[in-house]
C-alpha cells in the first residue's frame, strides 16, 4: 500500500501560499509556487527534505520569485505551462491542458485555467483528491482579470467545478475574510455561507489559514462558482441572463468592492 502524500500549506509573503507535497515512502519532495525563497527553504530545512520538482501556476511575481534561488540550492525540475513560457523562469517540463506527468510518483493532470492570466494552469492530482489552481478558484472567491475576459474565467472555473466534490482546492492567498464580506453581499441568505463565515471569522482571529478549503464548499458558497443559478441571477437581478453574464457582474461588483 502505497502511502499518500503530505501537503503542506506554507505561508509566504505577505499573504501567499505556496504548496509542500512530499512522499514518505521515496523522500522526495515538490513545491506548487514560489513566492519568496526564504520561508520555503527554511521550512524544506526544518523538515529535513530536500526539493526535487517545482509546479508553476502562473508567472505572477508573487508566484515565481523564488525560483531561481531554489534552483541553485537545491536543482529541481520546474514545470510549468508552454503558454506563459516566455514569462516563467526557464522550464524544464513545459505543459498544456489535457498534458499529464508524475509527481512523486503521482499523475498529475493540466487544466487551463485562463482569467486572471491567460497561461494560468492548475494542477490537478486525482489520487490525492487535489486541484492547485493559485488566482483562479480561490476561497469563496475567484482572481481579477488582468488579461482574460469574464467569459473565458467562467469557463475556467466550471472545468474546476466539475472535479469531485471532495476535492481539496489549495488556492493562492489569504483572501478569505473579504471575499466573505463580500459573498455575504450576493447571498445574505444563503445558510451554508453564512455558516462558513463565522467558521471563517474564527479562524483568523486565531492566525489559522483558511486554505485549503473543500470544492463542495465552494460549489454551495462562492458565489463565483454559482453564477448559473437562478436564485442568483435572481439576487443580482439579472434573471434570464446567461451564466457569463452574471457572472460579469459580480466579477465587476466584487473589483468596486
Amino acid at each position: 500500500m502505497t502511502m499518500p502524500l503530505e501537503i503542506v500549506t506554507l505561508p509566504c509573503l505577505s499573504d501567499n501560499y505556496a504548496f509542500l507535497l512530499h512522499n514518505a515512502e521515496t523522500g522526495r519532495t515538490a513545491l506548487v509556487d514560489a513566492p519568496e525563497a526564504a520561508a520555503i527553504r527554511s521550512e524544506l530545512e526544518r523538515r529535513g527534505w530536500g526539493l526535487d520538482q517545482i509546479l508553476l501556476t502562473h508567472h505572477h511575481w508573487d508566484h515565481i520569485d523564488g525560483v531561481a534561488d531554489l534552483r541553485t540550492a537545491y536543482d529541481p525540475q520546474v514545470i510549468g505551462a508552454s503558454a506563459d513560457a516566455h514569462r516563467l523562469p526557464d522550464l524544464d517540463l513545459a505543459v498544456a491542458e489535457g498534458d499529464s506527468f508524475t509527481c512523486l510518483g503521482e499523475e498529475v493532470s493540466v487544466l487551463d485555467v485562463s482569467g486572471h492570466t491567460i497561461g494560468h494552469i492548475a494542477f490537478h492530482i486525482p489520487s490525492a483528491a487535489a486541484v492547485f489552481t493559485a488566482d483562479s478558484l480561490m476561497a469563496l472567491g475567484c482572481g481579477r482579470l488582468f488579461e482574460g475576459t469574464p467569459d473565458q474565467m467562467w469557463q475556467s472555473l466550471q472545468k474546476l467545478a466539475a472535479l469531485p466534490g471532495e476535492t481539496t482546492v489549495y488556492s493562492g492567498h489569504e483572501y478569505t475574510q473579504s471575499n466573505a464580506r463580500f459573498a455575504l453581499t450576493i447571498e445574505p441568505d444563503n445558510a451554508a455561507l453564512q455558516h462558513r463565515c463565522k467558521a471563517i471569522d474564527a479562524a483568523r482571529a486565531k492566525g489559522e489559514a483558511t486554505v485549503p478549503s473543500q470544492l463542495q464548499e465552494e460549489l454551495d458558497t462562492n458565489p463565483f462558482l454559482r453564477a448559473h443559478l437562478d436564485s442568483l441571477k435572481q439576487a443580482v437581478g439579472m434573471t434570464g441572463a446567461s451564466a457569463a453574464e452574471v457572472f460579469a457582474e459580480i466579477r465587476a461588483r466584487k473589483d468596486k468592492f
